[in-house]
C-alpha cells in the first residue's frame, strides 16, 4: 500500500487540479506521484434501430475530431446525480430525450494519473429535439450510424475516445447476459 506524507495543489482551473504527493511506498521508499483531479462524468450510448447517435467534435489536447458517445461533466455551477448528468448532456449534444435510460457501470479511464471517473449509461426509447450546446461545443455535430457502421468506425480510427469503446463493451456484454437470460428463461 502507498502512504502519502504530503500532498500539493501544483495547478487549477476550472476544469482540473493537478496534484504532486510526496509517497511512502510499500518497499520503504519515498517517490512523488503526480496525478490530474477532475470530477466524473457521465456517458450515455443513444441505442436505437440497431444502431447509435454520436456526436463528432474537435478535441484540443489530441488536434484532431472523432466521433464519440455523448459525455460530459457538471460545470461549476450545476450540479445533481449521474443520472441527471447523463440526461442533460444526451438533451444539450443531440437534442434527444430518453424515455428509458439505463446504468451499465463504472469506469476509470486513465487511472494511473487521474482520479476521474465515469457512468455509463444505455439510453433507449428516444425522442428527437433541438441539440442546445454549450458555447465550448457549438462545432460539434450528431449523426446516427448502424452499430455495423460504428464498429467499422472503430477499425479505421475514426472512433478513438476510450470511454466510448469501453462503453461499447460494457453495452455488449450487457446484452450478451440479457439475451443468455432470455434464452434461459425460455429453455425453463
Amino acid at each position: 500500500m502507498i502512504k502519502t506524507l504530503s500532498s500539493r495543489e501544483a495547478y487549477r482551473n476550472a476544469w482540473m487540479t493537478v496534484r504532486e504527493d510526496v509517497v511512502l511506498r510499500a518497499n520503504g521508499l519515498e517517490g512523488i506521484y503526480g496525478y490530474i483531479e477532475k470530477p466524473d462524468f457521465a456517458l450515455v450510448i443513444p441505442h436505437c434501430d440497431d444502431g447509435f447517435w454520436l456526436v463528432e467534435q474537435y478535441r484540443y489536447p489530441v488536434a484532431r475530431r472523432a466521433w464519440e458517445f455523448p459525455q460530459g461533466s457538471w460545470g461549476t455551477q450545476k450540479e445533481g446525480s449521474q443520472l441527471d448528468l447523463a440526461r442533460t448532456e444526451l438533451q444539450e449534444e443531440t437534442g434527444i430525450e430518453a424515455h428509458t435510460i439505463r446504468h451499465l457501470g463504472h469506469l476509470y479511464g486513465a487511472y494511473g494519473m487521474s482520479s476521474q471517473g465515469c457512468d455509463v449509461y444505455v439510453a433507449t426509447s428516444l425522442t428527437q429535439g433541438v441539440p442546445q450546446r454549450e458555447d465550448t461545443e457549438q462545432d460539434m455535430v450528431h449523426s446516427w450510424f448502424s452499430e455495423i457502421d460504428f464498429v467499422l468506425m472503430i477499425q479505421r480510427g475514426d472512433v478513438v475516445d476510450a470511454a466510448t469503446i469501453a462503453a461499447f463493451a460494457y453495452f455488449t456484454i450487457d446484452r450478451s447476459s440479457r439475451l443468455s437470460v432470455e434464452r434461459l428463461s425460455r429453455a425453463e
